[in-house]
């Protein structure tokens, strides 16, 4: 499976409107292939909305593409200053993509590795992640298909603001997260991203 990843970044004081233009636009779409989540950016970069859509594999993203669908996607010239496309396979134990109440707070974190780092991301991580979700789900994690390479992306969700500060707090004391480092993962960056799901958002 994979997470194509489309962050768009708008003008100051656009992003209702145009949140407000997908939520009218979408439901067409959905109709091609489902929507994995639509978040609004809360706290890193602002003024982002954030449209992730997941796939079977490549071919079939390609085709769903070339499906003509009225009004979509919206025009977004008069907002938009950038828009940045990613794709992500889907890690052995990354979950099922499907509509899930799992809180009204998301963390979508990035981590940019040295090549060849990947394998032993995820043999880290698949050894530690079943106790981790004990805390709080995992959504998705994955690593690039398309985009800048050796790219490591997990996202969380949390109840709430004061759920994710007590989940981090106890699970960096108990020592259950993050997993031990690898010296063959060589982790170059991190970024991270708060994000709170729309009212059409699946995963909300």
């Amino acid at each position: 499976m994979i997470l194509e990843v489309r962050t768009n970044s708008l003008k100051v004081g656009t992003v209702g409107k145009a949140t407000d233009i997908f939520a009218e636009r979408v439901p067409p779409r959905l109709k091609v292939s489902p929507l994995a989540g639509f978040f609004q950016a809360e706290v890193g970069p602002l003024n982002q909305i954030h449209m992730m859509w997941p796939y079977p594999n490549i071919a079939e993203r390609e085709r769903c593409r070339n499906v003509k669908v009225e009004g979509y996607p919206p025009p977004m010239g008069e907002y938009s200053v950038g828009l940045e496309v990613q794709i992500f396979n889907a890690a052995p134990f990354s979950p099922p993509v499907e509509p899930r109440k799992l809180g009204e707070l998301y963390e979508i974190r990035t981590y940019q590795y040295a090549g060849g780092s990947i394998p032993h991301v995820i043999d880290a991580w698949g050894t530690r992640i079943e106790e981790r979700q004990k805390y709080s789900p995992l959504v998705f994690a994955g690593y690039s298909e398309f985009g800048p390479q050796s790219v490591w992306l997990h996202i969380w969700a949390y109840k709430d603001w004061n759920h994710r500060a007590h989940v981090r707090h106890e699970t960096h004391a108990k020592g259950v997260w993050p997993p031990r480092g690898n010296p063959a993962a060589v982790l170059l960056r991190q970024t991270n991203a708060l994000v709170v799901p729309t009212d059409f958002s699946p995963w909300h």
